[in-house]
């Protein structure tokens, strides 16, 4: 069956959402906020505050609130078959109050700090630059070996790739590509590289040095675009800023790319603001009446597989098989939604059969295969338990969207006020579209009104003279951190 697969970009002032939808159904969400974009992929001058031997890392200061963690894996390449010691000790390669250039791999996570690496990479389309090797790789992900045999001799008589001091991998969406494609690639990235060196005989003091693309660019930079049929934003000035960089980078996507001008919210096409709502909350109920239980934790993230109503129609053995199989598609769905990883516990439900016990597990790779985030996965134990990792680099939706409940000491988490201003912003204009109004009058929690007439009240301010209608806001103890009302008068 033929899979349509859509990205929709929704953006606002404060932040930019971003949907994958596949045959009408959410997949992914990423959202970045104005004021909190994603570090991973920044360049960063910095200075090493402590060399912990014991760990074999070291602690670099970037300019940030909490100090970056830098192991010292990260620190050196070791070539295959190499006796370099130096390479594995972090006291021979790092000092306090050295300077030095490292990337963000990680994001800050909870409580720590970013994860950095001295081996910096800077992709474009094609290709991923790497100033610290001098090397030249082809994505694995290509099947035909003539391609790739093709691919790595056309880099080779590049002429830039000659005299140039690092190596380049060759990225997937490349397959295809001719020689002056590839070329306008290298040389691009080559003068970015030089920039960001001009930049770093200038600086004093910890601080930024390059930063990656917002992520509406990002996006059609790295999306898989034979998968992708169709990209649809609802800003005018955010299309014509993708639209110059499909015109110069990705120019496969032109007749993708299309400016979505309908009245209803484009979120609401496909449900995704009710999906993004039900991606927040601990239970999936599954079509057949089974359902899972997904707990979020510090450490891990444990998925618990029920039957709930589900009887089958044979014995106790056939529905459990048939409720772990359903249960296989939601979690690689969930995982993706949810954006989940780390340690990830599966509890399934015991099966006696061996060939069911397989036939889950196949299943679930096969499921897994479509994330195009890195994933490992185990046997099923005794238990029924699967273990399994998701590469983790940004945090989950949850907390993006969320924070500890105040109430329960941590035990839970309520939206932040942003996140409810931002949605009563959304509601506003729904209404404006569907009913006529003189004015609006919104009913929130203290610290939600305090946050829309304190740093949201230049958004106020848009959101009146675009609609031009006044609006008005009232505290109302009684409510909760998420309720709200909004009247119209």
């Amino acid at each position: 069956m033929h899979n349509e697969e859509k990205i929709l970009v929704n953006v606002t002032p404060n932040e930019t959402r971003v949907a994958w939808v596949e045959n009408g159904v959410l997949q992914e969400v990423w959202v970045e906020r104005s004021n909190k974009r994603g570090l991973v992929g920044n360049i960063y001058m910095g200075k090493v505050d402590r060399v912990l031997p014991g760990m074999q890392a070291a602690f670099v200061n970037i300019g940030l609130e909490r100090a970056a963690f830098l192991h010292v894996s990260d620190v050196c390449h070791k070539s295959v078959g190499s006796q370099d010691e130096d390479c594995d000790d972090i006291a021979k390669l790092l000092y306090a109050g050295q300077k030095i250039m490292v990337q963000v791999v990680k994001d800050p996570l909870g409580t720590k700090g970013a994860r950095v690496t001295m081996q910096v990479t800077i992709p474009s389309r094609m290709l991923v630059y790497m100033p610290t090797e001098k090397t030249l790789g082809v994505s694995q992900k290509i099947d035909s070996n003539g391609e790739r045999e093709r691919l790595r001799e056309m880099v080779k008589q590049i002429p830039e790739f000659a005299g140039s001091e690092g190596g380049f991998i060759v990225r997937t969406v490349a397959e295809g590509v001719d020689f002056h494609e590839m070329r306008a690639d290298m040389i691009y990235l080559q003068r970015l590289w030089s920039g960001i060196q001009d930049k770093t005989r200038n600086t004093r003091k910890p601080s930024m040095l390059y930063e990656d693309l917002p992520l509406y660019l990002r996006i059609l930079r790295d999306i898989p675009i034979e998968r992708i049929e169709k990209i649809r934003v609802d800003s005018t000035e955010t299309y014509r800023k993708m639209q110059r960089f499909v015109d110069t980078y990705v120019m496969e996507l032109s007749d993708r790319l299309g400016l979505y001008q309908g009245e209803r919210p484009i979120f609401d096409l496909y449900n995704i603001e009710e999906e993004i709502q039900a991606a927040l909350h601990k239970r999936v109920n599954l079509k057949s009446g089974g359902y899972l239980i997904i707990d979020q934790t510090e450490a891990m993230t444990t998925i618990d597989v029920n039957t709930g109503a589900f009887v089958g129609h044979r014995n106790l053995e056939e529905t459990i098989y048939r409720t772990n199989l359903e249960a296989t598609q939601a979690i690689a769905r969930q995982l993706r939604l949810r954006n989940l990883g780390g340690i990830i516990i599966l509890d399934f439900i015991d099966m006696d059969d061996k060939n069911h016990q397989q036939h889950v597990l196949s299943t679930l790779e096969k499921e897994l295969s479509r994330d195009r985030v890195k994933t490992t996965i185990s046997s099923i134990s005794n238990l029924g338990l699967v273990e399994m990792t998701r590469k983790r680099t940004r945090e989950s939706l949850e907390r993006t969207l969320c924070e500890s409940c105040p109430v329960c000491n941590g035990r839970g988490s309520v939206k932040t006020a942003e996140t409810v201003a931002y949605e009563i912003f959304r509601e506003i204009t729904r209404m404006a579209r569907s009913f006529e109004a003189k004015q609006y009058r919104v009913i929130a929690a203290e610290p939600v009104v305090s946050r829309i007439m304190d740093e949201e009240s230049t958004s106020v301010a848009e959101l009146e003279a675009f609609l031009g209608k006044s609006i008005r806001f009232q505290a109302e103890s009684a409510y909760a951190a998420e309720q709200y009302d909004v009247v119209m008068m």
